[in-house]
């Protein structure tokens, strides 16, 4: 049931009225000589076995107002894995005929790059998403012909093309000319899903609203309704400028760095599809370097990290009453969305709840006490404005790495 509710300090853009995605292609397809368009897909090479990749490519093969396409694949040191996942995005096309281009992250030319980043002082981080991510815009801007970068995952089980008309259309449209705009959208099938946003994320804000007041920060983060999600679209000034954590603080971290570097009235929140269905990760109860339990840890370390760069003071005495006020507001949560789910006719596991809540207080304490005992912490990677400083040709030899390996482009 779509709504036109708006909250916060950012505009929501909402899915109102019937789907028109035609429409939607041909006014990008007019904005792609002032705004053209880069996708940006952060792939393992493990999901090529996976029906999700398979039916994203096909519904790319269809996408004619992209100017480029760069997908960053990782999870494999082997040179014929990554020419199978060149064969899969072969019929994938760009404005003027171009292919997609692949960059092979575990290869040993970007290996040979990132190790002259290491040794200048640079780290680009251990392998994961948010490395991938960097690399994929690093090759962007080398190939300066995009203003527009979107971004979204490759485990979307039911992709269809209106989801990346809609991410892509805030940023690239002129006459609305958004800097940044994150995508959002429901996680329901037979039960609720998201939970890492529904029980930690959005407790969590609350309760330190109500500790600490009403910060801008706090205010900010709270306005988006799915500050977690992986789509996002921004400008390549931005891309350029933004520094992100390499671990599964990336999206929050991303949100902060848009928070300091844009006004709040160029930020955006669309909804991109009604419902998203993606792989789930498990909880990982006992073990805190897997699953969710892993992903709450380095989330609730990137917000603490960002919130101590405010000035707010993280000692043990209010990291137990932080905790204590994030329990209460998430098992509070967890009365709502059960009544929610029996409204509905939806399978709801109340103790499975509890026990995820549970997690990730643990989680969160965690957090904190590695703040206090080491306040950097993980570095963030370097922005791409302070590499090129340091490396005024390092732009181009990324892209020439990326050429010599074969990962196709125009």
């Amino acid at each position: 049931m779509p709504d036109f509710h708006q909250t916060g300090g950012i505009t929501t853009l909402h899915r109102l009225g019937r789907p028109d995605v035609e429409r939607l292609e041909a006014e990008l397809l007019s904005y792609s000589g002032a705004r053209p368009i880069a996708l940006v897909l952060p792939c393992l090479y493990a999901e090529i076995r996976g029906p999700a990749l398979k039916r994203i490519v096909e519904s790319l093969g269809a996408v004619r107002y992209l100017r480029q396409v760069v997908v960053s694949v990782s999870g494999t040191t082997r040179r014929e894995e990554f020419e199978e996942m060149c064969s899969l995005f072969e019929g994938v096309r760009t404005i003027g005929g171009g292919s997609a281009t692949l960059i092979w992250t575990d290869g040993p030319r970007i290996h040979e790059l990132y190790r002259q980043l290491h040794v200048e002082g640079l780290d680009a981080g251990a392998q994961g998403k948010g490395r991938g991510v960097w690399t994929a815009y690093g090759y962007v801007l080398a190939k300066n012909v995009a203003r527009v970068i979107a971004l979204h995952d490759c485990d979307v089980l039911e992709y269809r093309r209106e989801l990346l008309a809609r991410l892509c259309y805030p940023t690239a449209n002129p006459n609305l000319d958004y800097e940044f705009a994150k995508g959002y959208y429901g996680r329901v099938t037979e039960r609720l899903y998201g939970r890492v946003t529904r029980l930690f994320m959005t407790p969590l804000l609350r309760a330190m609203k109500s500790i600490l007041g009403p910060l801008p920060f706090l205010e900010y983060l709270d306005s988006f309704r799915y500050p977690l999600a992986g789509e996002c679209s921004m400008t390549t000034d931005l891309a350029r400028i933004n520094r992100i954590p390499s671990d599964w603080g990336l999206e929050v971290g991303v949100l902060a760095e848009v928070f300091r570097n844009c006004s709040q009235k160029r930020i955006c929140q669309v909804e991109i599809v009604d419902n998203y269905e993606h792989k789930h990760q498990e909880l990982s109860e006992h073990d805190a370097t897997r699953g969710l339990h892993r992903m709450v840890l380095d989330i609730g370390s990137a917000l603490i990290r960002n919130l101590a760069s405010y000035g707010v003071e993280f000692s043990a005495g209010f990291l137990n009453t932080l905790t204590a006020a994030y329990v209460r507001t998430a098992q509070d949560a967890i009365a709502r969305y059960s009544d929610d789910a029996a409204l509905n006719g939806l399978h709801f596991d109340r103790h499975e709840e509890e026990v995820a809540v549970e997690t990730f207080s643990r989680a969160l304490r965690a957090a904190g006490l590695s703040f206090v005992r080491d306040p950097m912490g993980t570095p963030q990677i370097p922005n791409w404005s302070r590499v090129t400083s340091a490396l005024p040709g390092f732009l181009q030899e990324l892209r020439s790495a990326v050429e010599l390996d074969g990962g196709g482009g125009d």
